[in-house]
């Protein structure tokens, strides 16, 4: 299979921290809010799951790959070209010559008055996927060079369920890949229930995946749909192994359970939604950033709630991060100052700080965001 030739970042040394496996798509984002039908123009961009975790996981300063397929077509170059352009290294992403890049449009709620508005900080995704290079992704990757070596030094290796869904050989592949233990890799798994894609296919080869990762990230309403509870203790009762089992309850809290019966609840920062997307990614990269640097279980969470907060209020799936300072101020907020903390699209305010509004990090500083 040819490779990309759209390289990453010239890294000297040892492969990536993290390596994040799964099919990223091209966008096409509406030029006004409301209904399809009633939009004018849309714009190009690139979303997916697994490589909005890696491009947050390289801004919060941990180097990270990316591996995927896309095909040789504009719209993988594109993709490719994006990822790269977080600091993600795409070294691993292999050109498929016969099958194209998936494509999703994303609608967007407003205030038209039209019945089929979805209202305002609401949006849709409509996917386009079916046979896409991404969905063949098999086991052979392990034999591949390029990704074999990311891999290799893996320090954590991300996969989501979603790439359980897309064929039988991708499913193959996640099997394989939580079956490769190594000493000194963690492996983590977001559920990311994603009901079209399992419309034809059996939900039940997703809980033995979910429960051979040694980190298992689930959303409550998402676990709700997928296995009929969204309860914490319930949930890590249902799924033993892993490590930790973190469930994210929304706009409202988070609850990691380890396996000794340590439970840590952290409430969701107070956050001036603009628009939803991408939230969920977030939260995973900062919470899997504080897991890398050894953070306490508390002070992860709240390195997640803090990135999914900055993806609540920017537009798109990846947002700009505070100023290193300024996490780490909040990283040790007391429980007031944290729930006394709000973050807008203008900045963050709070007692743990002590300037006013906080902007986000320039572009250019993102990799040195902590």
């Amino acid at each position: 299979m040819p490779r990309q030739d759209t390289q990453g970042p010239t890294r000297p040394g040892p492969p990536p921290t993290a390596v994040c496996v799964g099919e990223s798509m091209a966008v096409l984002l509406p030029d006004r809010p409301g209904p399809l039908e009633s939009v004018g123009s849309f714009r190009l961009s690139v979303g997916g799951a697994e490589s909005n975790v890696a491009g947050a996981l390289a801004a919060l300063g941990v180097p990270t790959a990316w591996i995927s397929r896309v095909g040789d077509d504009g719209f993988g170059r594109r993709l490719l070209a994006e990822v790269a352009a977080r600091g993600v290294d795409v070294s691993g992403v292999a050109v498929d010559p016969h099958r194209p890049t998936g494509l999703y449009l994303k609608e967007v709620g407003g205030t038209t008055g039209d019945r089929h508005d979805l209202g305002p900080g609401r949006s849709r995704l409509h996917y386009h996927r079916r046979g896409s290079a991404a969905a063949a992704l098999s086991p052979e990757l392990l034999a591949d060079p390029a990704a074999a070596a990311l891999l290799a030094g893996a320090r954590l290796l991300h996969l989501s369920g979603i790439t359980a869904a897309l064929s039988d050989d991708c499913l193959a592949l996640l099997g394989a890949l939580l079956a490769d233990r190594r000493p000194g890799r963690t492996v983590s798994f977001d559920l990311n229930w994603r009901p079209s894609l399992w419309r034809e296919r059996d939900p039940a080869v997703l809980p033995p995946l979910l429960d051979a990762a040694d980190l298992l990230l689930l959303g409550a309403d998402e676990a709700e749909a997928a296995f009929g509870t969204g309860d914490p203790a319930t949930l890590r009762r249902r799924f033993p192994s892993p490590a930790t089992v973190v469930v994210k309850d929304a706009a409202r809290q988070v609850t990691a359970l380890d396996r000794d019966g340590t439970a840590v609840t952290e409430p969701a920062l107070a956050v001036e939604v603009v628009e939803a997307t991408g939230a969920g990614d977030a939260f995973a990269a900062g919470y899997l950033a504080g897991t890398v640097r050894g953070l306490d279980q508390r002070r992860r969470l709240r390195l997640g709630h803090l990135s999914a907060a900055c993806a609540l209020t920017a537009h798109g799936d990846q947002a700009e991060l505070p100023d290193p300072a300024v996490v780490a101020a909040l990283l040790d907020a007391s429980p007031a100052q944290w729930a006394a903390t709000r973050v807008t699209a203008a900045g963050i305010t709070g007692p743990a700080l002590r300037c006013g509004p906080t902007d986000r990090a320039p572009s250019a500083d993102r990799s040195r965001a902590q």
